[in-house]
């Protein structure tokens, strides 16, 4: 029996702007419960605008509402997995502890951690090959294994949305195509929206594409041709190599958002 489509994320008319420069305007987005999304457009477009406001961590007009479904007491049930580069690597917390503060929403700050969720930290490691560094500090491991661990951590809490940012840097092609593979299965259970720079894999993992250059649009394909990116004002060339297109960005200038972007 098919999965009921439930609308869990809804942005009307919404905007984010940091101190007067817009970085993105007239967004209207539905995100629903069996949606693979993957976020695409130039640097500066607002991509991480987009999903800072989906998180409530960006000032934002217009309407951006979180259905019930995604709401859990007074936190939300989304797992954020952000860049490597983001984390603070000198933080004095190991592997383990790192995956289990994904449950420190739900816990508190001095929760109470029982076996079950231990157990839930070493089955995560293990299915994403890490379960040999659980012990060591953040600051000793490699980017990739950082990386994944970061993933263990934003759905050891089995939310209902999974939200990444360009999950595959730091990662050897070996686990890129592992971690899509994760996402996949992720997705059988929860929503999953992805900022990606790598269009080329991405295009045949995701179920529609949504392109990002201040304003939004979605397109619920996995395939875009040239002509639809300059319809969207997405200044993305489109080369296709056999069964999966490659894609590279054009030269895009900058603008005063860039560093929000």
């Amino acid at each position: 029996m098919a999965t009921e489509r439930r609308k869990i994320v809804s942005l009307r008319n919404a905007g984010v702007a940091y101190d007067g420069c817009v970085a993105l305007e007239g967004v209207d987005l539905d995100i629903y419960s069996d949606d693979f999304i993957g976020i695409i457009g130039p640097n500066g477009g607002g991509k991480s605008s987009l999903v800072k406001a989906i998180l409530g961590a960006a000032p934002h007009s217009g309407r951006v509402e979180i259905s019930d479904e995604l709401r859990k007491g007074s936190h939300y049930k989304i797992g954020y997995m952000p860049q490597v580069s983001q984390f603070d690597r000198h933080f004095p917390i190991s592997i383990g502890e790192l995956v289990l503060s994904g449950l420190q929403s739900e816990k508190g700050f001095f929760g109470f951690y029982t076996s079950r969720d231990k157990s839930r930290v070493r089955d995560l490691l293990t299915e994403a090959g890490i379960d040999g560094i659980a012990s060591r500090p953040i600051g000793e491991v490699s980017g990739g294994q950082l990386q994944r661990a970061l993933l263990c951590r934003a759905v050891i809490a089995e939310p209902k949305l999974l939200i990444l940012d360009e999950p595959t840097n730091f990662v050897d092609n070996r686990f890129e195509r592992e971690l899509y593979a994760m996402l996949q299965r992720l997705n059988e259970r929860m929503a999953v929206v992805m900022i990606s720079h790598d269009l080329g894999t991405i295009t045949s993992v995701v179920k529609s594409i949504v392109c990002v250059n201040r304003h939004v649009h979605r397109h619920d394909s996995n395939i875009l041709t040239e002509e639809q990116l300059r319809n969207y004002d997405c200044p993305i060339q489109i080369v296709s190599h056999g069964h999966i297109p490659h894609t590279v960005l054009e030269h895009h200038s900058g603008d005063c958002c860039r560093d929000h972007e």
